[in-house]
């Protein structure tokens, strides 16, 4: 059998055919441009994502077909089923006023109780709200609410449907109970009929990016994380039990493993760094790299606070600036990119930090993304969080979780357990090293003085004075 996975991504969907045994058999991939019609406004016409599925799968061989995607962003139909306007994304930031209104009317810690987590612009609920107040004569043509991905399903099948993982990032699911939370509806007054009936990721082979990518690396029981290496960085646990984080720093959604939660924490800006130092000093990853290797840990007192674009993990601040510490005549740029993948590390160790009073305790690690191709920074951030780490045979990322989501809807796999253990393989394992672990620990005390240190000096020019 060959099992499809699509992936609707921020900048291209992405779609892999695979073997039942997890054998990569074809890959294809269609861009696709994101619209920003006003300063921190980001749309996409979902028109343009069924136009590059349609293109991925001429490209690939008949099968079943699994769906990931980007998460919250908000596609409204009509009565017929036809697109009202673009979708708001994940990434757009127009619905500050909108979330403090949700926290207001549901109550903070209710809201966080019921749907893990307080209210974000990024999510599904303010960008309706949003809608309700600034384009009224759209809002009140509302019949139909879907997620990216579910767009895609719906032109393919004609089938309205969500999982419960992608259901959980819209602030109007009852998380705990795995279903639409009639009680946060109300309180926002939005309309229980325009929800799609919600199902378990493996009932329609569908999940959100991060628990597709998460499967697709074998995260389906407690005991292992998932380490994201990528852009933004994320860790990522299956939870024991429902336990939301009482004041939310980490997100608490169904997991793709029915029956199951996951918790994961997200910082903006992790192997985005260092694109941003390799852009400022000119200099390829593999020259900064090997410069890095010539630096003991803690870089002589160098440290690096990797808040370039804000951070929501554990600060959700928007405002969050970053910034080099202790500088001396004696740095370089090697130091400089050292100290960059060190501060990386310590923020994906305050993300495990906060897991681990949820609850969870990490054996091993599974890492993935861009960064992960590193073998300093692999072995930097095994030391960091005092944990080893393992690379797997696939880097197809959320479309492989997505096809093994496929072959456990159409029977392929009895599980998703099964579907990990056929298919996904350790590649090699990156071990703590030990020289580094005690310097390391005195970086990550001194790392969680940065923030609170530093905020006061970065307030927007507009607040200032």
């Amino acid at each position: 059998m060959t099992l499809i996975g699509l992936d609707v991504g921020t900048s291209g969907l992405k779609g892999v055919a695979i073997s039942a045994d997890g054998e990569l058999l074809a890959s294809a991939s269609e861009d696709y441009p994101l619209s920003t019609p006003q300063p921190g406004w980001a749309e996409q016409d979902p028109e343009d994502w069924w136009r590059a599925a349609q293109a991925v799968l001429a490209r690939l061989p008949a099968g079943e077909i699994g769906f990931s995607g980007q998460m919250h962003g908000l596609v409204v139909l009509d009565a017929d089923g036809a697109l009202l306007r673009p979708a708001i994304l994940w990434n757009d930031q127009r619905t500050a006023a909108q979330c403090a209104e949700i926290e207001a009317r549901v109550g903070l810690a209710r809201l966080i109780a019921l749907t893990g987590n307080r209210a974000l612009p990024g999510f599904t609920a303010p960008k309706l709200l949003w809608l309700r107040e600034h384009e009224p004569e759209t809002y009140s043509r509302i019949r139909h609410v879907l997620l990216p991905k579910d767009y895609v399903r719906y032109r393919l099948t004609g089938e309205q449907a969500i999982d419960v993982a992608d259901a959980s990032g819209t602030l109007l699911f009852d998380v705990a109970k795995r279903r639409w939370s009639a009680e946060v509806c109300e309180a926002l007054e939005i309309p229980m009929a325009w929800l799609p009936q919600a199902f378990e990721s493996t009932e329609i082979a569908g999940a959100v990016d991060q628990a597709a990518a998460a499967l697709g690396v074998g995260i389906v029981q407690p005991g292992l994380v998932s380490v994201v290496l990528g852009t933004s960085g994320v860790v990522f646990a299956v939870l024991p039990a429902y336990a939301p984080d009482e004041q939310a720093r980490v997100h608490v959604f169904c997991h793709a493993a029915p029956g199951t939660w996951h918790a994961m924490g997200v910082m903006l800006s992790a192997a985005g760094s260092l694109a941003w130092l390799r852009g400022v000093l000119g200099a390829d990853y593999g020259t900064l790299d090997a410069e890095a290797t010539r630096w003991e840990p803690g870089v002589e007192g160098l440290q690096y606070a990797p808040y370039l674009a804000g951070e929501r993990t554990p600060h959700a601040d928007a405002d969050a600036r970053g910034a080099f510490t202790g500088l001396s005549l004696r740095h370089d740029r090697g130091a400089l990119a050292r100290a960059t993948l060190e501060g990386v590390a310590y923020g994906l160790r305050d993300s495990l930090e906060l897991l681990r009073q949820l609850g969870v305790r990490p054996q091993a690690g599974r890492l993935s993304g861009g960064g992960s191709r590193s073998e300093l920074w692999s072995a930097i951030v095994a030391s960091v969080l005092g944990i080893p780490l393992e690379r797997t045979e696939s880097e197809e990322g959320s479309a492989f979780g997505a096809a093994l989501l496929a072959g456990v809807r159409s029977g392929e796999f009895a599980s998703v357990d099964e579907a990990v253990s056929r298919c996904v393989r350790v590649r090699d394992r990156v071990e703590p090293d030990r020289a580094w672990v005690d310097a390391y620990e005195r970086g990550y005390r001194r790392y969680g003085l940065l923030y609170p240190a530093l905020r006061p000096l970065q307030e927007r020019p507009e607040s200032s004075g």
